[in-house]
């Protein structure tokens, strides 16, 4: 009976050691970032140039700044988890090169930007970006919020408490809460998250049309999160669902996520 009982005790211990080592550590299992600062030019990235932003609570943030040509938008670009600008270096060649104009921000504690990111930090900081790209002289309407993996969550928020012309989102989840519970189904998930990224819930007020590009072999962000999230969506709204690619590989290895992005930037300009 002892004995049973200590087991108890002791399984029981080891289970509170995990939930609380998961609810402090719990950052660290959502943002994995490349601290390094790199300039454009450095990455044979001509005519982009480097911005830095203050934040009102004293930070500096690093965001990359590709001017569209005449006529055609903007990209307000929010990144996935991992990585930082440097590790999207192609992807803004790829962007650029359509003539679309491109502002990428770091986040907290990405890319040379300081501080460390959170949800309210990360939205804070994606609506002062909204400002200073206005202040480029971009209008609201040639804005398009693009969000990617844990970005599309981010530019929602922005396509619903700002102007802009259209929202595209790369590998979108409902909420990182769901998310998370999928990934780690021993633990109390939806108990223990702060930083929640609830996307299912604020999908519907987004006024503008809606691009949604997953890939059918994604096992980072499941495809039926992004076909849930198209169903929330008011039209106009489309979903492309690229048959062979994953989560990481939606703009290379043949996968022409790129194609889809320029037809419906065309038909959107139309």
């Amino acid at each position: 009976m002892w004995l049973l009982l200590k087991i108890a005790v002791a399984a029981l211990c080891g289970c509170l050691l995990l939930v609380l080592v998961a609810y402090f550590g719990q950052r660290k299992l959502i943002y994995f970032p490349d601290r390094t600062r790199v300039l454009p030019s450095q990455l044979g990235l001509p005519g982009v140039e480097e911005r830095v932003l203050k934040t009102p609570d004293g930070e500096r943030l690093i965001a990359w700044y590709a001017k569209a040509r005449p006529g055609e938008p903007t990209l307000l670009y929010f990144h996935g988890n991992g990585g930082g600008l440097r590790e999207r270096a192609e992807r803004v060649r790829q962007l650029s090169a359509e003539g679309w104009g491109v502002y990428m921000m770091a986040y907290r504690g990405y890319s040379g930007s300081s501080g460390t990111p959170s949800e309210m930090a990360n939205v804070a900081d994606a609506r002062l970006a909204y400002g200073a790209l206005l202040l480029e002289g971009v209008a609201p309407e040639a804005t398009i919020a693009y969000g990617e993996s844990l970005g599309t969550n981010v530019a929602t928020r922005i396509a619903v408490e700002r102007r802009v012309g259209g929202l595209i989102l790369e590998a979108p989840y409902t909420s990182i809460a769901k998310l998370g519970g999928q990934i780690y189904p021993y633990l109390p998930v939806d108990l223990l998250l702060i930083d929640r990224y609830e996307t299912d819930k604020i999908i519907a007020q987004v006024k503008v049309p809606i691009l949604i590009v997953h890939g059918r072999r994604d096992r980072t962000v499941p495809v039926e999160m992004g076909r849930a999230l198209a169903g929330l969506a008011q039209a106009p709204k489309t979903l492309v669902v690229l048959p062979n690619a994953g989560h990481n590989d939606l703009y290379r290895d043949g996968n022409d996520a790129l194609g889809v992005v320029r037809n419906w930037v065309r038909a959107l300009a139309r």
